[in-house]
């Protein structure tokens, strides 16, 4: 049993950056592959990036990719997403999964519970 809290979420004008992280609760945080999905009003929840239970690989969205990082800290059971460059388009509730390195949903064992991202043109 994983539990995931993220946190970082906020408002930030187009073109500026947050980070978000992902408190994760569990001794076997670093044996999990993990991802980050976003969910805008109205539309479905969508990939954003995932990565490996070692750290070693790494995979995003294309509406992502040269803005966004994703990256973890086994020794503090966090994940984490830099997103810089920001768009209006990446505004929504963003959260962050555990099991898997897949862009479905579907995929993933365990979820946390979403922190909002607004950005404001």
């Amino acid at each position: 049993q994983v539990q995931l809290v993220e946190s970082g979420g906020g408002l930030v004008q187009a073109g500026g950056s947050l980070r978000l992280s992902c408190a994760a609760s569990g001794r076997t945080f670093s044996s999990y592959d993990m991802g980050w999905f976003r969910q805008a009003p109205g539309k479905e929840r969508e990939f954003v990036a995932s990565i490996r239970w070692s750290g070693s690989t790494t995979y995003y969205a294309d509406s992502v990719k040269g803005r966004f990082t994703i990256f973890k800290n086994n020794a503090k059971n966090t994940l984490y997403l830099q997103m810089n460059s920001l768009k209006y388009d990446d505004m929504g509730v963003y959260y962050c999964a555990a099991g898997s390195v897949g862009s479905s949903p579907g995929d993933y064992l365990y979820w946390g519970q979403g922190t909002q991202v607004t950005v404001s043109s």
